[in-house]
């Protein structure tokens, strides 16, 4: 089974996001997303910049695969796409219909966690129109995904959203600015303030969701390195971890080290949790409430 990196969701300064993929060159993964693929006006770093970071990767033997927007509202949006489509060398992930309808029987292509697979017919219509690997809707329960595993086309990898802050919802309104009385057009792109997106919290004081601009996440963190012995044996072909602004590098080497069978899951689980913004949660795959922690369940599955 191989780890990727997916795509930064946050906004990091030019600065900060250049330094972190100089230092996912010497991380031990097998592919990394790239690109923006939540707001199209987050443009520190333009696509000539994404393919020559895709270039270093490349050249330290990683699989680099280009994100493309999950919401497309302007001309000027679905004029980028096609530049990412056409860009002529890296693989691309297909977050909304448009990139499907570009990329079909023209490029090979990675069906996105946002494109609602859920049955085994759309994982064929997808093969039929080009796709080489679907990433599993981060809702989906390992019960549901072992039925997709049986109807999955031949050929067609899987890929499992494994860590981070779980992706929930998109709006054409960003949360962030209306937060700070902004209008979206003058936002002041005050989502750079916020690193791993902004805390909301219920009345009770308890963590809710994080709001990171447009997007919607969870407040806890999903961590299913318990899982990846389990994921193994189902066949999945890669875990998915999801950026976060600290210790990244730590986490990828505990997912790696369980991967390869050098560390516990447990031990691994307990290392990642140490460093992960706010608390773990993998309710989602174990067809649980996504934002509940069930240490037992983990445990139960993670057993040779």
């Amino acid at each position: 089974m191989k780890i990727s990196l997916g795509p930064n969701l946050y906004y990091w300064s030019r600065e900060e996001t250049l330094e972190f993929y100089e230092q996912v060159v010497e991380w031990p993964l097998d592919i990394v997303y790239l690109g923006e693929a939540v707001c199209s006006k987050r443009r520190l770093l333009r696509l000539d910049d994404w393919l020559e970071i895709g270039e270093k990767l490349s050249a330290a033997g990683k699989e680099v695969v280009l994100s493309t927007l999950v919401l497309l509202e302007a001309d000027s949006e679905l004029k980028s796409l096609r530049r990412i489509i056409d860009n002529g060398k890296f693989l691309v992930e297909a977050n909304d219909m448009a990139a499907v309808h570009l990329a079909s029987n023209n490029i090979p292509y990675v069906a996105g966690p946002h494109l609602n697979v859920y049955n085994g017919e759309t994982l064929a219509l997808h093969r039929d129109l080009g796709a080489q690997r679907w990433v599993m809707p981060v809702e989906l329960s390992h019960t549901t995904l072992t039925e997709m595993q049986a109807q999955r086309p031949e050929g067609l990898q899987t890929e499992v959203f494994a860590f981070g802050r779980t992706p929930l919802a998109f709006s054409a309104r960003c949360f962030t600015a209306r937060a700070h009385k902004l209008p979206k057009d003058d936002c002041q792109f005050r989502c750079g303030d916020y690193p791993d997106g902004m805390l909301l919290k219920t009345q009770d004081g308890e963590p809710f969701l994080s709001m990171n601009g447009i997007q919607t996440l969870s407040a806890a963190t999903t961590n299913l390195i318990e899982a990846l012995p389990q994921m193994q044996k189902m066949g999945v072909d890669v875990a998915r971890l999801s950026p976060q602004s600290h210790h990244m590098g730590k986490i990828v080497e505990a997912f790696a080290a369980v991967r390869d069978g050098k560390l516990n899951p447990t031990e691994g689980a307990e290392q990642v949790n140490r460093v992960i913004i706010g608390t773990p949660c993998n309710g989602y795959w174990y067809g649980e409430a996504g934002m509940d922690w069930s240490a037992d369940a983990a445990l139960a599955y993670s057993q040779p």
